[in-house]
């Protein structure tokens, strides 16, 4: 529904007597589907609005403005129309692992090429048709995320669990040949899309280059919540060794081919293989970061940085003199590093600890999927300091809450401490640390 939530002040839509309520019926005698319809309709300089009002009265304006110049109105839901839900019943599927209980939006599975342009969420296209392909390319909506996991039709049906999987190589190559940019993800799982087929994955993926980016390699996520699930095996220090061995020989090839390493894989693998995490120009410009490819080499560079330029002096005072900081296992030693040389430099005192995820199961390792619970009976007892620094990345966006519920409010209670959610952003990281002027906690 074409519903406005908001007007602006102000603007041409508060102007025009437009309030919260109306609906839009139609532009230029174009129908409104969805925000992508409203942004090109209202690009023109002459517009035709028919808006419903509350009492069924429909109005006609005539509006001229400069083009592209924007009207001032807001819908509840930023798409307009609701989020396509996933058809899919894919094996290593992460909500399928959740436990019962949590928030209903927990369980919402959106594979939607709209949330994949505006949020660079990872669609499937197992639930787009032919037409809705055409009108991403009419709309020119670059970049598009793909859940890719394997080019081999029968392999992809079978982890989807949708016959739609097999046409993954005729849309990509669709997209792609309208020059249309794309990213690609494979969630690898151990003895099914790995190996033989990741290598014909990747090659077929870098087929669809230069407007097919880049791959980034996952390993699956498995919880201890798996009840009447299929057989999933986590992956082992061996499996990730083998796994970064058989990715260089294609990094390398491909980088003599194409000028770009193309397929980078998740920190994940670094750190379950014990190796090191690769320098910052193996990442190239970081096109995959939201998947979590390069993520902790970002955010060590990042403070390295803000540590030697802007803070070469003893001058630089914490407002503190102790403190906690509360992270996934999988960050936990570069965390500590880093937190070690700030402590050697301001002489602040850092605790660092590694929250295991027992919500989920010790599986589980990456900071985003921590629970509030775990932290509160994690930390409780222990030297926390005036203040408890965790990554927003814990948090429900734009909220202070958990994926269990539990509220940023509930752990200072429980645990007698000014919380402090921090970007995952390495100079914000020791922003907080030092308490610069403007970067307050939420105090008790």
């Amino acid at each position: 529904m074409n519903t406005i939530t908001k007007i602006e002040k102000n603007s041409i839509a508060s102007e025009m007597g437009l309030v919260k309520g109306d609906i839009i019926v139609s532009i230029n005698n174009k129908e409104v589907v969805d925000i992508f319809d409203y942004r090109y309709l209202t690009k023109n300089e002459n517009l035709e609005m028919v808006i419903k009002k509350a009492t069924g009265q429909e109005w006609i304006l005539e509006i001229e403005k400069e083009e592209d110049e924007d009207l001032g109105i807001n819908f509840k839901n930023p798409l307009i129309q609701c989020e396509k839900s996933c058809k899919n019943k894919c094996l290593f599927c992460f909500i399928d692992q959740n436990p019962v209980g949590m928030r209903p939006t927990i369980y919402f599975k959106d594979d939607d090429s709209r949330l994949s342009f505006l949020q660079g969420n990872f669609v499937t296209l197992t639930n787009m048709s032919d037409q809705e392909l055409e009108r991403i390319i009419f709309y020119r909506l670059s970049p598009i995320n793909i859940s890719v996991h394997t080019t081999d039709p029968k392999l992809r049906v079978f982890m989807l669990k949708n016959p739609r999987a097999s046409l993954i190589m005729e849309q990509i190559k669709k997209i792609t040949s309208a020059g249309i940019v794309t990213n690609f993800q494979v969630v690898l799982c151990k003895g099914i899309n790995d190996e033989e087929h990741l290598d014909k994955t990747i090659g077929d993926l870098a087929g669809f280059f230069p407007f097919g980016q880049g791959v980034g390699v996952v390993p699956v996520g498995i919880t201890k919540h798996r009840e009447n699930l299929p057989s999933l095996t986590p992956l082992t220090k061996e499996d990730a060794n083998q796994v970064i061995d058989r990715v260089t020989i294609l990094q390398k090839k491909l980088k003599k081919e194409l000028g770009t390493r193309f397929v980078f894989l998740a920190d994940e693998f670094y750190i379950l293989a014990d190796r090191p995490i690769p320098p910052n120009e193996h990442y190239e410009d970081y096109s995959q970061i939201q998947n979590g490819v390069g993520l902790l080499r970002n955010f060590i560079q990042e403070f390295e940085n803000s540590f030697e330029n802007n803070f070469t002096t003893i001058s630089t005072k914490p407002t503190i003199k102790e403190m906690s900081v509360a992270t996934g296992q999988i960050a936990y030693s570069f965390i500590k590093e880093l937190s070690s040389k700030t402590e050697k430099k301001f002489g602040v005192k850092i605790h660092t600890y590694p929250i295991t995820n027992n919500f989920y199961g010790s599986t589980v390792t990456v900071a985003g999927l921590v629970t509030g619970g775990d932290i509160i009976s994690q930390l409780r007892g222990l030297p926390l300091g005036e203040r408890l620094l965790i990554p927003k990345c814990m948090l429900k966006s734009n909220e202070d809450i958990f994926l269990d519920n539990v509220s940023v409010k509930d752990i200072q209670k429980a645990l007698d401490v000014n919380v402090v959610p921090t970007d995952v952003d390495g100079k914000e990281f020791l922003d907080k640390i030092l308490g610069l002027p403007g970067l307050p906690g939420l105090h008790i």
